[in-house]
């Protein structure tokens, strides 16, 4: 075994290199031609029933938007009941035939043609500083289904709905968009939980699309920054407690613009109709995975030079990234203008 071992040791890189050099760049024109075809002949989703999970609020909500202008048929679960019945109102309004709201429960659907797996939280500390480590345990539990199962927000939850609706997939040969992030690859440092929730979702997908074959499309998303309750500052604190830091929000976000939600929903819809894989919004992040692969050491360099180094003071939050920010005034064009305005609000 160890000969057979090192044989392949030997040969594999090689073999790789010119694998990839003779067989990629058809493989490149192939998928191009094949996006341009899919960019023509589009899912049409008029009548699909959409359930989206974490849909009162952020990307969600804006999903559900984008799918109601698309004359769907929407079922909508989270936590807070009015705010979601406010939307599935709005839902209506915009055109979707049908809506119902399911409060953390998505046990009645009976027909099923796209799931979006979207609810989530973030966790915002040091793993040092958690004096009970189990009280981010809620990281890794979907939030839309905590009440009923109380399991671990982010990967477990994901994990529920898409067991209960594949079956359903699979007979309507229907689609599962699944919320992961940028995060996913990207060592933000505070969100130490988040990151290994969407990395653990991320490659959770891929398994599936082995399993379920051509039977079920599965499109992953994985967003930077987009205006959301994380970048307005709503956190899962060092003792469990969700909170609004703004302070702690320059940190972590500092020199990162901040997409608008609107338009990350809008590409998410059209890309998943499109039937593509993978979908990064906003598209730049995409280089980000670029260099995590070819420079790891640069983005770990990165990472911690603007978020971890203090730069005069004696708080927490006075790294070097946020005093940029405080000094330039730049948040005012990185950051959306509901976000700003949002903070001022509650000063």
């Amino acid at each position: 075994m160890d000969l057979i071992n090192g044989f392949l040791n030997l040969v594999a890189p090689p073999f790789t290199f010119f694998a990839l050099l003779l067989f990629l760049p058809p493989w490149i024109f192939f998928k191009f031609c094949l996006g341009i075809l899919r960019s023509i002949f589009t899912e049409n989703v008029y009548g699909k029933v959409v359930l989206i999970t974490g849909a009162s609020s952020g990307i969600g909500e804006h999903l559900a938007y984008e799918y109601a202008s698309r004359r769907a048929c929407l079922a909508l679960s989270a936590r807070r009941e009015s705010r979601l019945r406010e939307v599935a109102n709005r839902c209506r309004q915009i055109g979707s035939p049908d809506v119902i709201v399911i409060r953390a429960d998505v046990s009645n659907a009976h027909d099923l043609d796209h799931l979006v797996n979207n609810a989530g939280i973030a966790q915002v500390c040091m793993l040092e500083d958690a004096d009970d480590i189990t009280n981010l345990r809620p990281v890794m539990v979907n939030s839309t289904v905590v009440y009923y199962f109380s399991q671990d927000i982010n990967f477990w939850g994901s994990v529920y709905t898409t067991k209960f609706a594949a079956p359903y997939l699979r007979n309507s040969r229907g689609r599962i968009i699944v919320l992961s992030s940028s995060a996913s690859w990207m060592p933000v440092p505070r969100m130490s939980l988040y990151n290994a929730s969407k990395a653990a979702l991320f490659q959770f997908y891929e398994t599936l699309r082995v399993e379920f074959g051509s039977d079920i499309g599965i499109t992953i998303v994985t967003p930077g920054f987009i205006e959301s309750e994380l970048t307005q500052g709503k956190f899962l604190s060092h003792e469990g407690k969700m909170i609004v830091d703004y302070d702690a929000r320059d940190v972590q976000v500092n020199l990162t613009p901040v997409g608008r939600v609107a338009g990350c929903a809008r590409g998410i819809v059209k890309r998943a109709m499109r039937g593509d894989r993978y979908v990064t919004e906003p598209r730049w992040m995409k280089m980000t995975y670029v260099w995590k692969v070819l420079w790891p050491e640069a983005v770990e360099w990165t990472n911690q030079l603007m978020c971890m180094t203090k730069v005069g003071g004696e708080s927490r939050h006075d790294t070097f990234g946020k005093k940029i920010l405080d000094i330039t005034g730049v948040q005012n064009i990185l950051y959306p203008e509901n976000i700003q305005s949002s903070e001022m609000k509650s000063d």
